[in-house]
């Protein structure tokens, strides 16, 4: 997915047309991607002096910067300790897939409803779309596609109060959805859920739609859960921030 796309997601997520500074706006965005794409990973500590020289620029764009972060519960930051990478419980984790699974469930049945012939032909081509990044093993790729992709089924929908929980979720799942995708054989699973949900939302089967979604977070759920038990026994040394684009 070009770098844009990118942009346009996290900029609406973290709301960063509200910031005046362009300067944290960068920084967050930055930061945001890094976590979301694992190359900043849970626990990781951010180096207040580090980014500030990445970005050449004081400190102090570079904690607001965090701080938003902090709001979305991407990072944590604790009196007389460095700002880290938050790093959710299991328990936590398995709380969020519960609550997102009943949303993303309602949202099936509401597209199904709601969408127009036109507008589930488009969905049908992003799906299409993916398939080409699953077979070229195109993991980022493939994960802002799939994030687009529920963004247009959201607007579809037209419920705004859904869109509001969802996004409200949204930038603490989008880090746990990427390392779902992470795991040996998980983008052809993934791409095989969205063409069956794209046929039964074209046969107009809600409940089949809600099924078949619900399904896909639980396996995205047990894929995580296995990413972490196999990262557990790892020793993660915490990086220091390189200029450039990629953390």
């Amino acid at each position: 997915m070009p770098h844009q796309d990118t942009h346009l997601v996290l900029e609406r997520l973290l709301r960063l047309r509200d910031r005046r500074e362009p300067l944290v706006a960068q920084i967050a965005e930055w930061v945001g991607e890094g976590i979301i794409e694992g190359r900043l990973q849970p626990g990781q500590d951010l180096n207040s002096v580090d980014l500030s020289n990445r970005f050449e620029t004081s400190r102090t764009p570079v904690r607001e910067a965090l701080m938003l972060l902090e709001q979305e519960g991407l990072v944590e930051m604790k009196a007389r300790r460095r700002p880290r990478v938050a790093s959710p419980s299991l328990q936590d984790i398995r709380d969020i897939y519960q609550v997102r699974r009943q949303l993303l469930a309602m949202l099936a049945g509401l597209l199904v409803e709601r969408a127009t012939e036109d507008e589930l032909a488009e969905l049908r081509g992003r799906v299409e779309s993916m398939r080409d990044l699953a077979d070229k093993e195109d993991v980022d790729a493939y994960f802002w596609s799939h994030v687009q992709l529920q963004e247009r089924m959201t607007e579809i929908v037209g419920n705004a109060t859904l869109k509001q929980i969802l996004d409200s979720l949204a930038l603490r799942t989008l880090m746990l959805r990427h390392l779902s995708l992470t795991r040996a054989g998980r983008l052809a699973y993934s791409v095989d859920d969205q063409e069956r949900l794209i046929q039964a939302y074209e046969e107009r089967d809600g409940e089949l739609a809600s099924a078949l979604i619900a399904g896909a977070t639980v396996r995205a759920l047990r894929a995580v859960e296995e990413q972490l038990e196999q990262d557990a026994p790892r020793t993660r040394t915490p990086g220091r921030a390189k200029r450039g684009r990629t953390a």
